[in-house]
């Protein structure tokens, strides 16, 4: 299910991570994960140069997600699902869905009725 992403949000949360490691998978599904640097742009994400592993990964398969780690302990996690489209020497993301994302403590505020963890989805 595709849920609407609210770009606007996505590109102010995305402003406080330096960084974020892009996730594809092969024809085995193993996952393969390298670090990126995405900027918003146009309402995509232009991830930058890839390398042959993660371009082999996305002719079979474009579904990619692009977690960005908290700034601290403690702190959320970025995570953003997309559409993957490989051009001659970048790679391009449509967003799908984002998320922030953390564990659950006993302080946590009650962020989302459907997720048990302490997470706010960027709708």
């Amino acid at each position: 299910m595709t849920v609407k992403v609210a770009l606007d949000q996505l590109a102010d949360t995305m402003a406080g991570f330096p960084f974020a490691y892009l996730i594809t998978v092969g024809d085995d599904y193993r996952a393969h994960t390298v670090a990126v640097e995405p900027a918003l742009r146009d309402g995509t994400l232009d991830v930058g140069a890839i390398g042959r592993h993660t371009r082999a990964n996305l002719a079979g398969h474009r579904d990619v997600t692009l977690i960005w780690p908290p700034r601290e302990p403690g702190g959320y996690t970025l995570i953003v699902d997309g559409i993957g489209t490989p051009t001659d020497d970048a790679l391009t993301v449509e967003p799908t869905r984002a998320v922030l994302h953390r564990k659950a403590t006993p302080e946590s505020p009650s962020t989302s009725p459907d997720c048990l963890h302490d997470c706010v989805p960027l709708e």
